[in-house]
């Protein structure tokens, strides 16, 4: 199982994607709010979400998992 990690500390602004969707590697999965500039984190593989470990409004710190995918 793969995951996806927030590169820096911030709020959950927007999650793009739903259980069950595809993505493919660099596309962009979530858009972190921090210092009222918006980050976007990218998949870094190919694969199927299988579980969004956050939801939007959350704080989340560098390092914490947001996605799991397979």
């Amino acid at each position: 199982m793969k995951e996806i990690t927030a590169n820096m500390a911030g709020n959950v602004w927007k999650i793009l994607v739903n259980v069950g969707d595809e993505v493919k590697s660099e596309q962009e999965v979530i858009i972190l709010e921090s210092m009222k500039m918006e980050i976007p984190i990218e998949s870094e593989g190919d694969g199927k979400i299988n579980e969004i470990k956050i939801k939007e409004g959350d704080f989340v710190n560098e390092g914490d998992v947001l996605i799991t995918f397979e």
